[in-house]
């Protein structure tokens, strides 16, 4: 006889409804291949109607968390319910209670995982959360398992597919942000309020994830330097492009020496970076390990079909443990072996694209590389772009690695010149390994 896996569900939004519904549709496949039956014994959300669209039996259907938490018959619960609170208490009872927990919740973990984790392991329980970061991409089980005999130096990605859209549009499209945010808004890509997006801090706990897992290190968000996109104009874009780069929101997470960087973004990226022609909603994390070298994980990042299958993929490990009664078989991360220290922003060296404003005016140009030099920060390349009637235009200088303090420090002065114009745009470019 087949084992039956018990499963509660707690959220019947857009990835619950998903998830109820490959349960239904694909339950004898997965039985199949799992070696256990799926059985969606409770399913829990506000609105009942979406149960009852989803032909749901009445007796599954439940406006009350806490049936499922109570129901000694359910082995695995799934929280797709999103946000802090309720979750985290849901979750921490569902544990000691000694259930399972499939999670999609990168908020949650980024803010709370440490804590969730510690729960499960002292209660002898799964926490599964592929669905967290990046959706259908399965880059939590490649960093756990796959990856496990490397030592990585770099974690790159574009894990947000609404900053993603927009950037493209952008260079695409020609638009300014502001419309191809609204465009983005019209075709269901960004949220009515769109700053958890294209502020970063979305990217910003998917990061969080990411780094536990690739290096062992839990940073907290407040070490996670994070900007949004908003001050990418078109003209960067066109500028970028004339240079050889395109623009992309980037999580970036690199190791050396025992030092760690963690950051969020957008960036100047090479053409020729396997990141660069990632477009669009698409979602790509690119990984750099000692024995694999190079890959990249592509796909789609958000959606109801492609983050059910991520939670389903969850489903059957722990059903598999169940199966054979283990549980703990895969260590939620693996620490480093030895402490690394999280760098501050002002440590970070890179090169940099600089666009300043300013009056066309003879020893302007001389005035601004002075105050770079005297700030260490070494020119690459000057490239002045035609002079216009108002006689300002703007000049756009490359660097070679320099130390963002050194360039705050520096673009605070220059700015004060009375020959620019404008506040100067600085984005920083990306030059990890990527062909």
């Amino acid at each position: 006889m087949t084992q039956q896996v018990q499963i509660g569900l707690i959220g019947l939004g857009t990835v619950g409804t998903g998830v109820a519904r490959a349960l239904i549709d694909k339950g004898r496949l997965l039985e199949k291949r799992i070696g256990s039956r799926l059985v969606l014994k409770r399913a829990c959300d506000r609105n009942v109607k979406r149960g009852r669209a989803l032909r749901l039996s009445p007796s599954v259907l439940t406006t009350d968390a806490r049936v499922v938490l109570r129901d000694p018959a359910i082995q695995v619960v799934v929280e797709l319910i999103g946000g802090i609170e309720p979750a985290r208490t849901l979750l921490l009872e569902a544990i000691r209670r000694g259930k399972h927990v499939v999670t999609a919740n990168k908020a949650l973990l980024a803010h709370h995982g440490h804590e969730l984790f510690a729960a499960a392991d002292r209660a002898g329980v799964d926490v599964y959360f592929e669905a967290s970061v990046a959706g259908g991409i399965p880059i939590i089980k490649a960093l756990r398992e796959g990856l496990i005999a490397n030592e990585l130096n770099a974690i790159l990605g574009i894990v947000n597919g609404t900053s993603n859209y927009i950037l493209t549009r952008m260079r695409d499209k020609q638009l300014s942000f502001h419309e191809a945010l609204a465009e983005a808004k019209a075709h269901g890509y960004a949220e009515r309020n769109p700053s958890l997006d294209i502020d970063g801090h979305d990217a910003a706990h998917k990061l969080a994830i990411l780094t536990l897992l690739g290096f062992g290190a839990h940073v907290p968000l407040s070490q996670i330097h994070t900007e949004g996109i908003s001050r990418v104009s078109l003209a960067d874009i066109q500028y970028a492009d004339e240079l050889g780069y395109c623009v992309k929101p980037l999580v970036i997470a690199k190791q050396a020496d025992g030092k760690l960087e963690a950051r969020v973004h957008p960036a100047l990226l090479s053409k020729s970076h396997l990141l660069a022609n990632v477009n669009g909603v698409y979602n790509a994390i690119y990984v750099h390990g000692d024995l694999v070298g190079a890959e990249l994980f592509y796909g789609r990042g958000a959606g109801q079909n492609p983050t059910a299958s991520a939670v389903i993929s969850d489903l059957a490990d722990v059903a598999r443990n169940i199966r054979h009664a283990v549980a703990k078989r895969v260590p939620t991360y693996a620490p480093h072996h030895r402490p690394l220290t999280v760098l501050k922003m002002d440590s970070i060296e890179t090169r940099y694209y600089m666009r300043f404003t300013v009056i066309d005016r003879p020893g302007v140009l001389a005035t601004i590389a002075s105050v770079l030099g005297r700030c260490h920060i070494s020119i690459a390349s000057v490239h002045q772009k035609e002079r216009r009637a108002a006689r300002v235009v703007p000049v756009v200088i490359m660097t070679h690695d320099a130390r963002e303090a050194d360039v705050r420090r520096a673009l605070s002065t220059i700015d004060r010149l009375g020959v620019v114009k404008s506040k100067t745009v600085a984005i920083r470019t990306e030059a990890s390994r990527g062909k």
